[in-house]
């Protein structure tokens, strides 16, 4: 089993990077890639198993990170927000069949859409276009997503998060984000693993997949 970190990263407001962080997601993915090496290949997240999530605790923004490599904390601006890293890995080891939880997702529940395009509309790209999931179909998608992820669910509360735009006259992506919190039960160890380490659906390098699970 690889050795996991989880990072927490309580941001100082008074920073200006932080500042812009907040305001657009491709900058803050820039700077949590700041903390793993540089010489990842051409899918550094992937490679360092980066995830991430930004939240509030306390009405304080609080950025978590999980990375399957030790971060360098160094990487960081000076004086970009105090720091805990902390090894995960035995959160793993503790997972089990009927095991009760409380879970934290952020996610960018999506479909792809294959429609031939109409007269006059523009040719769809590829591999189709990522289209956002309405409330009742993203709860959908996450009990599905759940299930499949070695989870039971027993409650569920949704809610919009922000997605930060890229600043303006920047071209970029813009997803739809909602948060997923409630209880469950462990059903499948090995399913539930996989979706810790590996996150959950689209859009992980602007701040979604990260599955956080606590005792219940």
């Amino acid at each position: 089993m690889p050795t996991v970190t989880l990072t927490r990263v309580r941001l100082n407001l008074a920073h200006p990077t932080v500042r812009r962080d907040l305001a657009d997601y491709t900058a803050l993915h820039r700077t949590v890639m700041r903390l793993m090496p540089d010489d990842l290949g051409p899918h550094p997240r992937q490679r360092a198993g980066a995830l991430f999530r930004l939240e509030r605790d306390d009405h304080q923004p609080l950025l978590l990170v999980q990375s399957c490599i030790p971060p360098d904390l160094t990487g960081l601006p000076d004086h970009y927000g105090s720091t805990e890293a902390r090894d995960f890995t035995p959160v793993l080891s503790a997972l089990t069949p009927g095991r009760a939880v409380r879970y934290r997702i952020t996610a960018n529940p999506s479909t792809r859409s294959r429609r031939r395009p109409g007269p006059g509309e523009n040719p769809l790209p590829k591999h189709g276009r990522v289209l956002a999931l309405d409330d009742t179909a993203a709860l959908a998608w996450w009990h599905r997503r759940a299930m499949e992820a070695g989870l039971h669910l027993h409650a569920t509360t949704m809610q919009p998060h922000p997605f930060r735009r890229p600043r303006r006259g920047r071209p970029g992506p813009v997803h739809r984000l909602l948060q997923f919190d409630g209880t469950a039960s462990i059903t499948d160890p090995a399913a539930l693993t996989d979706a810790l380490l590996n996150g959950i659906g689209r859009a992980k390098s602007y701040g979604a997949g990260l599955l956080s699970l606590a005792p219940a």
